[in-house]
């Protein structure tokens, strides 16, 4: 059984840092894809077309958002207060824009639940142990 048991935080940590980078990487990909090729104008404009509430604010919020809390949580810094606010983001897109167009993709809330769920072990389950966070700074794990 002691085997068993020496293995399971290894596992464990390892399980937490392929879910850092995943959602670190799809993040900073969206943020990018919002500054750098739609530009915070677009995303204010896509954001005030989708109904979203004070889309000059929160356009450009979820667009740094993502670019940099994607880098921080790839990094494994301030993982749980950025998969906090990467999980509202979600909750945000979910029921802004996805839930009226069915689970399913490409207009269903299927990606947007995924990163919530994904985001969300992250607040409640740390960075892990192989984070910048745990290993230099004695907290996260």
């Amino acid at each position: 059984m002691t085997g068993i048991s020496a293995v399971a935080p290894q596992r464990m940590a390892l399980g937490l840092t392929i879910v850092r980078v995943l959602v670190g990487i799809v993040f900073i990909a969206h943020g990018a894809q919002k500054l750098f090729v739609f530009g915070l104008p677009g995303v204010m404009g896509a954001f005030r077309q989708m109904g979203i509430p004070l889309s000059g604010i929160v356009g450009p919020g979820v667009a740094i958002l993502e670019f940099v809390g994607g880098i921080l949580i790839l990094l494994g810094l301030f993982t749980r207060i950025v998969a906090i606010l990467l999980s509202i983001e979600m909750l945000g897109a979910i029921f802004f824009v996805h839930l009226k167009n069915g689970f399913f993709l490409p207009m269903g809330f299927e990606f947007a639940f995924t990163m919530l769920m994904s985001s969300l072990a992250l607040f409640l389950g740390g960075p892990g142990a192989y984070a910048i966070e745990s290993r230099f700074m004695g907290r996260g794990v």
